[in-house]
């Protein structure tokens, strides 16, 4: 692992933190499964806005792109949604569950019933014995909507290293409470609760394992900008049961587009490549006017492809890269050879890189075994 970037007089250039291509005796890693679950209720931006207690007047879809999300109801949260993504990623995979060394749980929020937030035993424990992972390793792992890509990050590392053959990184997000409890206070477009009515719930897994051959994980690097730290701040609602969440949208997006693009060439540099070379861009998926501005930043020498979405989803936090490489692989839409690059711009300011050489996922992820 090695620190990219230099510093000047005026303002030092962020670092990344990148777990580069394969040298030596260097295992390498790659995407054997992912797999989904989803709530079945699904909510239009238009019936969340109508709950508003201000009347309010945003064209929230027009701004955001988002037309509708999945959100929890009877007794899906944030464990069953977590379980429901790690058997389906196991029905698609060569694997059982009593093979995985290690399960990573990455979400935000830690619902174990509709009301309980459940710290200890940790998250992890709990999808493990659901699964029957009865040897595997676990712990939790947080770091914001980054939450899964840090786990693919470690699980890189692991497995590159050989001290560990497989192991999942899951994580279920329910996490649409945050926009009920902003339907009190949002009044205009530049209320920091804004953000929290963009927000669905989702579940999804991804199995990381040895590669035979071919290239797999290619990239993987993460750089934490703290001066941005203050820009998107969580902790518990004031009148009401579970959280919120208070975003400055305009200045972290900002940041975030800015900072991204030098950090990016900095990171492929060290793996031989350019921007261009990449296929498939999939960023964090916030807004499609966020991912426009950003796609604007990077210009004619950016990605062949960037992947929009949240029109259907919303964002579902550290789960929203997996929805969508999810569906792309469902559909088709991947080849063998594509570089997909997923993004991850989370609060913190982190960002995040997984560059990932599509092999035969392509043609496995269709299948259950």
């Amino acid at each position: 692992m090695q620190p990219l970037g230099s510093g000047n007089a005026t303002r030092p250039t962020p670092w990344m933190l990148i777990d580069g291509p394969s040298r030596g005796t260097a295992q390498v890693a790659r995407f054997e499964s992912i797999g989904v679950k989803l709530p079945e209720r699904r909510r239009t931006t238009r019936e969340l806005l109508a709950r508003t207690r201000h009347r309010t007047d945003i064209d929230l879809e027009r701004l955001t792109g988002i037309h509708e999300a999945r959100v929890c109801s009877g007794d899906e949260d944030s464990l069953s949604l977590a379980v429901g993504a790690a058997r389906d990623c196991l029905a698609r995979s060569h694997y059982a569950a009593g093979d995985l060394d290690m399960v990573i749980s990455a979400s935000i929020t830690h619902y174990a019933g509709r009301d309980r937030f459940q710290f200890e035993p940790p998250l992890s424990l709990s999808i493990k014995e659901a699964i029957g992972a009865d040897r595997a390793m676990s712990f939790d792992l947080g770091n914001a909507c980054a939450g899964m890509l840090t786990g693919v990050f470690v699980l890189n590392d692991l497995v590159r290293r050989g001290a560990i053959r497989r192991g999942m990184v899951v994580s279920g997000e329910f996490i649409s409470g945050l926009s009920i409890n902003a339907l009190r206070d949002v009044r205009n477009i530049h209320s920091k609760e804004l953000a929290s009515l963009t927000l669905g719930d989702a579940g999804a897994a991804v199995i990381v394992d040895r590669a035979s051959d071919g290239p797999g994980v290619a990239l993987a690097g993460f750089t934490t900008i703290s001066e941005h730290s203050r820009l998107c701040l969580g902790g518990p609602a004031p009148r009401s049961p579970g959280a919120r969440m208070l975003t400055k949208g305009r200045e972290i997006h900002r940041a975030a587009i800015q900072d991204a693009p030098l950090l990016l060439s900095n990171a492929l540099d060290g793996a031989g490549l350019r921007l261009r070379d990449i296929d498939w861009l999939v960023p964090h998926q916030t807004s499609s006017r966020a991912i426009h501005k950003l796609a604007e930043r990077l210009g004619d020498k950016g990605p062949k492809h960037i992947v929009i979405n949240l029109e259907n989803f919303g964002n579902t936090a550290s789960t929203s890269h997996f929805v969508a490489l999810h569906r792309y692989l469902s559909e088709g839409r991947f080849q063998r050879g594509d570089k997909v690059l997923l993004l991850a711009l989370a609060s913190g300011l982190e960002i995040g890189i997984v560059l990932l050489v599509m092999d035969e996922l392509v043609e496995t992820h269709g299948h259950t075994h």
